[in-house]
């Protein structure tokens, strides 16, 4: 399907998939009509969700009520408060990367990916892990594994999002593993985590636990593909060396990673009412599938020389009223990564690689790497 990209520019309607969209101003354009477009509509991600988590997803995800939580939230993501989570979460497990390096231990950064990124948001959404495990990140890990499950109950779902009462089941079941800490934390959680300030705006018990089902699966998964892949990258194209000879390009590397490896490739609305865009009639019912990867990817590769590409920007955080709200986190996430792999000063290589197959998101099942 995403071969199948850059055949369809700008827009094309494919059967039973619908109208595939591979142009960057017409991606734009639809991230920021919610008058015609819905991200609840047959074909979109609330969609999907609200078949996993309740009906309240309609009402929470899209409207004056999406607006207005999203305002009630997004201090929780500012630069200052991103750069301190980033720091208290998984600043002993950066530093314990650069030691293990340097010490010569081979690490597997597909592991190091999954762990990362749920401390991170399980100390966002103020979930404490679960306790007795004899390795710190087996707690993480485990978690992570229970995020793939849901979000792999997502493959299949291209020519619709209506899904059986069965995997909703499933997915309300795997719902409850991931968010097992929200009741107890639901009364006292501080307001400065997404459990504390959704109980502060008047969300309930079962809201909260689907907000952090969401969050965590939004903030685990992708970047856990983005990290690890962007480790590979700069291996593979060699890019590394320039990195390590000016670490000023750390900016450029998150960027470019982001970029090229857009790890939500597309991304789904429902058209609500009729439209016409790029000289296509779309009526109420279609479904429109944005090509991202498509769209990130039509100027080239990796290429730390690119520079800022003008039609991509930030596309592959989407756009409009749903733009990520984790943005600002994800590239202190990725930027701490790369701080912690060039202090020892040296490259290094890939030792192992093993891809997962079969899943919702790209993800390495193994990337050992080690200092050459």
């Amino acid at each position: 399907m995403l071969s199948a990209g850059s055949l369809v520019k700008p827009i094309r309607k494919v059967p039973l998939l619908g109208w595939l969209v591979a142009d960057p101003l017409l991606a734009r354009q639809i991230h920021n009509d919610t008058t015609h477009f819905s991200i609840v509509d047959d074909g979109a991600s609330g969609h999907w969700w609200a078949q996993m988590l309740g009906d309240w997803v309609y009402n929470l995800f899209e409207g004056k009520a999406h607006v207005e939580f999203r305002a009630q939230t997004h201090d929780l993501f500012t630069p200052e408060r991103s750069r301190a989570l980033v720091d208290r979460a998984v600043g002993p497990m950066l530093h314990r990367l650069t030691a293990d390096l340097s010490a010569g231990k081979t690490v597997d950064i597909g592991d190091f990916a999954r762990a990362y990124t749920g401390r991170i948001m399980v100390d966002l959404v103020g979930m404490g892990p679960s306790r007795g495990a004899t390795d710190p990140d087996t707690p993480y890990l485990e978690l992570f594994d229970t995020v793939e499950q849901l979000a792999n109950l997502g493959k299949g779902s291209w020519k619709t999002t209506t899904v059986s009462k069965r995997m909703a089941r499933k997915g309300h079941a795997l719902s409850n593993r991931i968010s097992v800490g929200v009741p107890a934390a639901f009364d006292s959680a501080d307001p400065a985590t997404t459990i504390g300030r959704c109980r502060e705006v008047g969300l309930s018990l079962d809201q909260t636990i689907g907000v952090t089902t969401l969050l965590v699966v939004a903030g685990t998964a992708t970047l856990a593909s983005t990290l690890a892949r962007m480790v590979a990258l700069l291996h593979d194209t060699g890019s590394q060396h320039a990195l390590l000879a000016d670490p000023s390009l750390i900016p450029d590397v998150v960027r470019e990673s982001l970029r090229v490896t857009s790890s939500m490739p597309i991304v789904g609305r429902g058209v609500v009412e009729d439209v016409t865009i790029g000289g296509q009639h779309l009526e109420a019912g279609d479904r429109v599938k944005i090509m991202t990867w498509t769209i990130n990817n039509e100027a080239g590769g990796f290429d730390l020389d690119l520079g800022y590409v003008a039609d991509a920007r930030q596309l592959w955080f989407g756009g409009g009223k749903h733009f990520c709200m984790g943005a600002q986190l994800t590239n202190f996430e990725l930027t701490g990564v790369l701080e912690a792999l060039i202090a020892p000063g040296r490259p290094w290589k890939v030792t192992k690689r093993r891809y997962r197959r079969n899943v919702m998101v790209p993800l390495y099942d193994r990337l050992d790497i080690e200092l050459v």
